[in-house]
């Protein structure tokens, strides 16, 4: 062959061109050869039900305060810590339209019905690769000046996701209200105290006082004029080592005092902070209302509190003097006092999960025109106690003498005995009269079998006959009188107490028994 040749010349660089490109060659089909493999691998999902979404925070706050019309957008991130690619199947609000949200997925803005914006077209499965995550953009838009029915103080959604069938949630959670946070909207789950030095603060902002975490009230008489609005952010609380305890305690010292100068058209209203529809009769929202231990003198008068685990303690030697005021809707006791002075007037203390009015280890208290009912729970309405036991089976116990007065004051609910007079560890005796009241009792009479002529005085207690009318509906919380009610005009006329809870005028002769005078 003759290399000298034009063709020959030709082959030859043909070929040593051949050596030279052949790896490049080699490795674009390997390059493609993988991309078509892992792209088939991404499109083969796992359903493995062990693998579960992992996100960015558990709670997405939204931590504006909005005082005008406005909106807000955070981010999410969800994670696939896998190293297989799945797909969510499902990603919504679960308010739907009646949500405040809106969430962008991955690129797609999804609308109330969780179909593409803009189209009918639902959300497609979206995909995550395996070690990889997903953007999730949530918005909301909050009118401030919308009623709080529509625009709570908090204002909180469920995002929920499913993926290889398992239903995951993080919680969404925006300030709506323009308010008074205190001590800030941050501090729920820890204790402040709050203190002014010996003199008095007054919360009169028109806005709403809105109280997050245990609040101590040290050194201070704090004032709550007439329509003021409190609301407690409350709910359990993780202390760790599996200790949980019950947030949104208002917790008053020994050198505090509390003043509650509410008025009959302009009540101060104590609450929790859910006040979305399904929360409105939901008991233990929050923690109460704690007078602590020491000489102070506390005074609520036209004051609503409701929906707390217990309404009001006061603790031992401390004074409360109560009047025209509604408390009700606690999952424990309605007001509790532990060898307390407690001095009540046209009250209403009702629907609570233990005892409506319990009176520990002694102490004094004087009820007037007090309505205390308990239907649907297993206690009674009033208990009275002079001890407190020490150890298991009551062996040892401290007592202190009890001194209790009951005067036109209806004492009733669902149990054949809504009285329960404790003196198991004490030698003391249980001073307990009551005059004009009608009760519900009939096993008490075995234990105490002079009830009637012991302990009412002039034997003016009236034992409620049930087939007798007593409350228009106590069922739907309504405990105004029957026009036929057992306890009209049974009551004894009281110097100073000459209207009712409402604001009636009482019959100067003949009034009726409990917080409200019958209209009929």
């Amino acid at each position: 062959m003759d290399f000298r040749s034009s063709e020959t010349h030709l082959f030859l660089s043909m070929i040593f061109d051949m050596k030279r490109i052949f790896p490049v060659i080699l490795f674009i089909t390997a390059v493609l050869f993988s991309f078509i493999f892992h792209s088939c691998q991404e499109d083969n999902f796992s359903s493995d039900p062990n693998i579960t979404l992992d996100f960015s925070v558990d709670t997405l706050r939204f931590d504006t305060v909005f005082t005008q019309l406005g909106s807000a957008t955070r981010i999410l991130k969800a994670y696939n810590t896998s190293s297989r690619p799945i797909q969510i199947s499902d990603v919504f609000l679960e308010n739907g339209s009646a949500s405040k949200f809106r969430i962008n997925v991955d690129g797609y803005t999804v609308d109330a019905n969780g179909n593409i914006f803009g189209t009918n077209d639902p959300l497609p499965p979206i995909p995550v690769a395996g070690n990889d995550s997903i953007y999730i953009f949530i918005e909301v838009t909050i009118d401030p000046d919308e009623p709080l029915s529509n625009s709570p103080f908090v204002i909180y959604e469920a995002l929920r996701f499913k993926t290889n069938g398992n239903d995951q949630m993080v919680t969404l959670e925006a300030f709506g209200q323009n308010a008074n946070y205190i001590p800030s909207r941050f501090s729920a789950g820890t204790a402040s105290r709050l203190t002014c030095d010996m003199m008095t603060q007054t919360w009169d902002d028109p806005k709403p006082y809105v109280i997050y975490g245990v609040l101590f009230v040290d050194s201070c008489e704090l004032v709550l004029p007439a329509g003021t609005d409190i609301y407690v952010h409350g709910g359990l609380v993780n202390a760790g080592g599996g200790v949980f305890y019950n947030d949104g305690i208002w917790f008053f010292e020994e050198n505090s005092q509390l003043s509650i100068e509410g008025t009959l058209d302009n009540p101060v209203t104590i609450q929790g902070d859910r006040l979305e529809e399904p929360f409105q009769d939901v008991p233990g929202q929050w923690g109460g209302i704690r007078l602590g231990t020491g000489n102070n003198v506390h005074s609520i008068n036209h004051a609503i509190v409701k929906n707390s685990i217990v309404g009001v303690r006061v603790d031992s030697a401390a004074t409360l003097n109560i009047s025209n005021s509604v408390i009700r809707n606690t999952s424990n006791a309605g007001l509790l006092g532990v060898h307390a002075t407690i001095n009540a007037e046209n009250c209403l203390i009702v629907e609570n999960g233990s005892n409506s009015v319990q009176l520990e280890y002694g102490g004094n208290y004087d009820m007037k025109y007090c309505t205390v009912a308990n239907y649907g729970s297993d206690v009674a309405a009033l208990r009275l106690s002079n001890a407190v036991c020490q150890d298991f089976g009551c062996v040892g116990c401290v007592e202190n003498e009890m001194n209790a007065t009951f005067t036109n004051c209806i004492i009733t609910g669902s149990r054949t005995d809504e009285i329960n007079l404790s003196a198991d560890c004490s030698d003391l005796p249980l001073n307990a009269n009551f005059q004009n009241c009608v009760v519900r009792v009939n096993e008490l009479l075995e234990n105490y079998p002079d009830f009637f002529t012991n302990n009412c005085v002039s034997s003016s207690c009236f034992n409620y006959p049930t087939e007798e009318p007593l409350f228009e509906d106590q069922f739907e919380g309504d405990y105004h009188l029957d026009s036929l009610s057992y306890a009209e005009t049974k009551a004894i006329p009281l110097p100073g107490i000459t209207s009712d809870l409402d604001g009636m005028f009482r019959d100067g002769l003949m009034p009726d028994i409990g917080c409200y005078e019958s209209t009929y």
